[in-house]
């Protein structure tokens, strides 16, 4: 297995020299130029406190068309009666620092470490960076955030505290993306969770060549809102 070795330019071996599990390569910074390019070429930091940045690019790809999500009845009903207040870009840091103590928490371990929060924090103020919250009676009850190039959205993580709150949020972002033509949801690797929603797995080779078209759009930048013209 060949994992290379990143130096500090900003550059990435191609994605297709990943070994079986996705591992790509190790090293570099998460600065917001070297994240910006990994995205772009279908690659995504994933790593442990104690160990080195991990770059991954697995095969095959979890994906969400938003034509193809499944709501269950019951989340429609929950939907409908609006029992979740959800908004976006109000609470990104928040949210990420959610994401990371609700599996501490769960003695899950954690992906989403210190400097990858300083990281995604520094994209959302970049404008690149977007989160969705669910709220209720005021407080923050689930959400999630994640990555937005073209017209692609690449998910990275989300929480709940009140069931169904980040799985309402999580509808609510694919409705957005529709109504912007968005291709598609990068959900990274497989769950049986976002398999219930419609996700499906393609093949790397065919994530990444759908993601080089998603890339000819314009970038949707900035504060994302709910209630915006879309």
């Amino acid at each position: 297995m060949t994992v290379f070795l990143l130096t500090d330019k900003i550059a990435f071996p191609p994605p297709h020299f990943a070994s079986k599990e996705g591992l790509l390569a190790v090293g570099g910074d998460l600065s917001r130029k070297r994240l910006l390019l990994a995205y772009r070429m279908g690659i995504f930091p994933w790593f442990s406190d104690d160990e080195p940045i991990l770059w991954w690019s697995p095969d095959p790809r979890l994906v969400l068309y938003p034509h193809e999500i499944k709501v269950s009845k019951t989340l429609s009903k929950i939907i409908k009666k609006e029992v979740f207040k959800v908004t976006m870009d109000t609470a990104f840091v928040q949210v990420i620092n959610q994401c990371a103590q609700i599996r501490l928490e769960n003695n899950q371990g954690t992906w989403i470490v210190k400097d990858m929060i300083d990281a995604y924090c520094t994209l959302h103020e970049s404008g690149f960076a977007h989160s969705v919250e669910a709220w209720y009676q005021g407080e923050l009850a689930g959400g999630l955030y994640g990555v937005s190039l073209g017209r692609c959205f690449f998910g990275e993580s989300m929480f709940t505290r009140i069931s169904n709150a980040s799985n309402v949020a999580l509808v609510k972002l694919v409705e957005y993306l529709k109504a912007l033509s968005f291709d598609m949801i990068d959900c990274q690797l497989t769950t049986q969770h976002l398999l219930r929603f419609g996700a499906r797995e393609i093949p790397r080779a065919k994530f990444l060549t759908q993601l080089e078209e998603s890339l000819k759009a314009s970038t949707k930048k900035g504060k994302w809102s709910l209630e915006q013209n879309l």
